[in-house]
């Protein structure tokens, strides 16, 4: 006798709910081989659990999804246009507000496009989870590894330097099909946002100021991204992309943040010229940038003056903002102007 277990239900119960609500049991019965009251009892351990919904009478029962929903799919993605899987696939088994809904969708066609166009994978999993607080997005990828793959098209050194560059944001190693918006604002959509690849992590929490910060990887290969949304939150897709926009109507991106706390280790001072050319790489593209010291106990003449005089009168179209300094580092940076 076919035994169900909970953990694979919560796989697939959720389309199945949203598909077949009228003829659930018979349709567990066919697709495990499991006897009619084992199913049964399933389904009232799911309905306690909060992933199925029931209405109907006792004889002809009408199932639906709860408040807890999931579906995951793997992907091929040789030709994946990453629209249709989420119209086919997810949208429909999901109840969303409307302003989360838009957010989530634009995270996940933006992951599973960056998987088909820069992982060099060949297949990407996809799971999209809705409980009674948030929903979250996980998309996994088998390819290089989104740091090796900025290290490679950018000569990088190390994953530290392709995360500062990533986190400046218009970042792309293909400008001629691609902005480099996607990873970037998905990242500022979320509450909770993880990227994993190749042993390496980092992680963004939305109520921390510091910003980015090195988490704990998981150990595969390829990509995976996390992110998650508060069903409550205020936040909107407009309202993000306003705030990367000088003008304040989020049609241009021109203004970034830069975290010097991605390039040293903690207790380490920022001191050479070549980290101030690394800081400047590619800001000459933003209006406005603002340069932030938190977690950064110290600089050096050098680095100072090579981001605030010379890498400044070069490019006098960018505003250079410096925040979270300490009064020897605003002395530096007087200094390195007045020069």
């Amino acid at each position: 006798m076919t035994r169900l277990v909970f953990d694979h239900l919560t796989l697939w119960i959720t389309p199945a709910a949203s598909e077949h609500s009228h003829d659930l049991v018979p349709y567990i019965e066919e697709r495990t081989g499991a006897s009619r009251r084992a199913v049964l009892a399933a389904l009232r351990k799911l309905q306690d659990a909060g992933w199925l919904t029931r209405s109907g009478t006792k004889a002809r029962p009408v199932f639906a999804p709860g408040s807890i929903r999931q579906v995951a799919r793997n992907y091929t993605l040789h030709g994946l246009q990453e629209d249709l899987p989420w119209q086919r696939d997810f949208a429909p088994h999901f109840a969303l507000p409307k302003h989360v809904e838009r957010m989530i969708q634009h995270g996940f066609t933006e992951l599973v496009n960056n998987a088909a166009d820069h992982s060099g994978g060949t297949s990407v999993t996809v799971s999209l989870r809705q409980t009674p607080t948030h929903v979250q997005l996980l998309v996994s990828d088998d390819g290089i590894g989104v740091f090796d793959r900025i290290c490679s098209a950018f000569s990088l050194e190390d994953s530290g330097h392709a995360m500062l560059e990533l986190s400046k944001g218009r970042l792309t190693s293909s400008p001629e099909a691609h902005t480099g918006r996607g990873l970037f604002f998905c990242s500022q959509l979320a509450d909770v946002f993880d990227i994993h690849a190749n042993n390496t992590a980092y992680q963004r929490r939305a109520w921390e100021t510091a910003g980015w910060r090195k988490g704990k990887p998981l150990p595969r290969q390829g990509s995976s991204i996390y992110m998650a949304i508060a069903l409550n939150t205020t936040r909107t897709l407009d309202g993000v992309m306003a705030a990367w926009s000088t003008a304040g109507d989020g049609i241009a991106f021109d203004q970034t943040v830069v975290q010097l706390r991605l390039l040293v280790s903690e207790g380490q001072a920022l001191d050479s010229r070549a980290q101030g050319r690394r800081v400047g790489s590619r800001l000459a593209a933003f209006k406005r940038a603002e340069i932030s010291f938190e977690g950064v106990t110290d600089v050096g003449h050098g680095f100072a003056d090579e981001l605030f005089r010379v890498f400044a009168r070069a490019n006098p179209q960018v505003n250079l903002v410096p925040t979270h300094t300490t009064p020897r580092i605003d002395a530096l940076i007087k200094a390195a102007q007045a020069s």
